[in-house]
């Protein structure tokens, strides 16, 4: 790995040499900002109109960098709805054509497709090639909704239209959007393509939180400037960002956040980074030198679904919240009181002997001033009806059983010239690379039917299981009953460490049962190194009986 002193030689080089010809665009915040808050876009009448560019750029590190853009030069807004809403969203692919057109993962040309040239058609996917996820949503695996098999958004094509309907049945909570191109999801991702979408209504779910100021809190991840990714991976990890303001190697200098003293707040926490985990805790103490003491964090909704309102203390209230790549949490946490200073940080994640580095890092300083702007408050609306409360499937009998798992070839580090494969694969069949030309999907179910999965972790290094289109609920981990009062679309899974009997696993309760979600989509790990590099899986929910 390099010295600090080559690290920040390379950085003051490469800022010079690209600080004159660096286009103006997918602009940064500066290393120790204030945490700005994103804009928001908010529905009316029932509907949301987004135009985006999307852009690539080079930073003052020399590293890629991506984005949304509207038309305002505004970046990554969080989309703001309501259940039956209608979101309109054109994207515009202005990546360059020729500077990133390697070939990556070629998709056959759907017999159902009007034309082979429209974006739903398949085609090749590059580095140029993007389309759009709406993580957590429970919407349609079709053309112009949520379908990212076959959509390539070319770069030149016409603006692309997604029109989503949300569904009635949509829990409030925080979902996202970012790019999912096979092949080529880690370096968009790395490079800032991502934003927040808030179902609204919480407050109907959780009336504790109607009121409150709330923060939205977007984490990301980057890759470290002057790193090879092997030194990256033994050394620092990747660098991160809040609300885009970069927490770097070496020095990791926090964001500054400035609160009003002693007040309870609702923080909405959003892991959009590419392969890093966020063990999250905020800490007090009475000076910047002495800040230890973990402040208690009431969990309210965990991947845009609010727990459970008569779940125990032990399960709401924690001292710190793991998110693996892709989660989300939304907590009440209070500021600190006048005279004291607090901290979000997050702490070293283990992932394993073959896995990257993440280690200890403040995120933001939390300075007190009682002539802070306050922040938003959630707002309670008294003519939106109240969403179901929690409604968990462990008393629905599952109609089948199945365990998949993790498993990878080429990553040991004292094998440095193997090339990574990554696998998820269903007990009984043979471990594969994913391949977007499948003609038959890895597994088939029955909507209106719930499933057990079984979910094995076989690798040394931690792993993230994601679905797309629907919820689960974590019935035992390691064996062990858990049944927590919780609905989730991305779980942790921890690492093998290559002796035990017993792999790493979670049994997971698969909730099949929304019509909506009828045709073909994926699950993978959410580390979209990962992901990128084979470890996908197809599903088909075919219609109810």
């Amino acid at each position: 790995m390099k010295t600090i002193s080559a690290v920040l030689a390379f950085v003051v080089c490469q800022a010079a040499a690209v600080a004159e010809d660096r286009r103006d665009l997918c602009a940064r915040p500066a290393i120790g900002s204030a945490v700005p808050s994103p804009k928001e876009l908010r529905s009316v009448a029932g509907k949301l109109s987004v135009d985006f560019r999307f852009l690539t750029s080079v930073d003052i590190y020399g590293l890629p960098v991506y984005c949304y853009v509207q038309n305002d030069g505004s970046e990554a807004p969080t989309l703001r709805v309501r259940a039956g809403d209608e979101l309109i969203l054109r994207l515009k692919n202005e990546l360059p054509a020729g500077e990133h057109t390697a070939p990556g993962h070629t998709h056959a040309p759907r017999g159902d497709a009007p034309s082979a040239t429209q974006a739903c058609a398949g085609g090749a996917m590059t580095r140029s090639t993007t389309n759009l996820h709406f993580h957590g949503l429970n919407i349609a695996p079709k053309c112009h909704e949520d379908e990212v098999i076959h959509t390539a958004i070319q770069p030149g094509a016409e603006a692309f239209e997604y029109r989503i309907h949300i569904p009635e049945s949509q829990k409030p909570g925080v979902y996202w959007y970012h790019p999912h191109p096979h092949g080529f999801s880690e370096g968009q991702v790395l490079g800032g393509a991502s934003g927040a979408l808030i179902v609204e209504g919480i407050e109907k779910a959780v009336p504790e939180v109607a009121g409150l100021p709330e923060r939205v809190l977007i984490l990301r991840d980057q890759r470290v400037p002057g790193l090879l990714e092997a030194a990256e991976d033994a050394g620092p990890g990747k660098d991160v960002s809040i609300n885009f303001v970069p927490v770097m190697f070496p020095l990791y200098r926090p964001a500054e956040m400035t609160v009003k003293p002693g007040q309870r707040e609702f923080w909405r926490v959003l892991n959009a980074s590419a392969d890093t985990f966020f063990d999250l805790r905020v800490l007090l103490g009475p000076t910047i030198q002495d800040v230890h003491i973990p402040q208690p964090l009431k969990l309210i909704a965990v991947d845009g679904a609010a727990i459970d309102p008569a779940a125990p203390e032990q399960i709401a209230v924690r001292d710190h919240v793991l998110l693996s790549p892709g989660g989300r949490a939304e907590f009440i946490v209070s500021t600190p009181p006048a005279g004291t200073i607090g901290q979000l940080v997050t702490e070293r994640y283990d992932t394993g002997p073959f896995g990257s580095a993440i280690p200890h890092r403040t995120l933001g300083n939390i300075r007190v001033d009682p002539n802070a702007p306050s922040a938003p408050s959630v707002i309670a609306n008294a003519s939106a009806a109240a969403p179901a409360q929690f409604q968990g499937l462990t008393n629905i009998p599952p109609a089948a059983h199945r365990k998949l798992y993790f498993s990878e070839t080429g990553t040991d580090p004292a094998d440095p010239k193997a090339t990574p494969e990554y696998f998820i694969t269903l007990e009984g069949a043979k471990p594969k690379v994913f391949d977007m030309n499948f003609r038959h999907p890895d597994i088939t179910v029955r909507q209106g039917t719930v499933e057990d999965w079984i979910i094995e972790n076989r690798a040394r290094e931690a792993h993230s299981f994601h679905i797309h289109q629907l919820h689960f609920q974590l019935l035992e981990r390691d064996g062990v009953p858990s049944a927590e009062p919780i609905l989730r679309d991305t779980i942790d899974l921890p690492y093998w460490d290559g002796q035990n009997p017993k792999y790493p696993s979670v049994k997971l309760r698969m909730d099949f049962r929304d019509p909506q979600i009828v045709g073909t989509f994926l699950y993978h790990c959410h580390i979209l190194e990962h992901e990128d590099n084979g470890m996908m899986g197809s599903i088909t929910v075919r219609p109810g009986l």
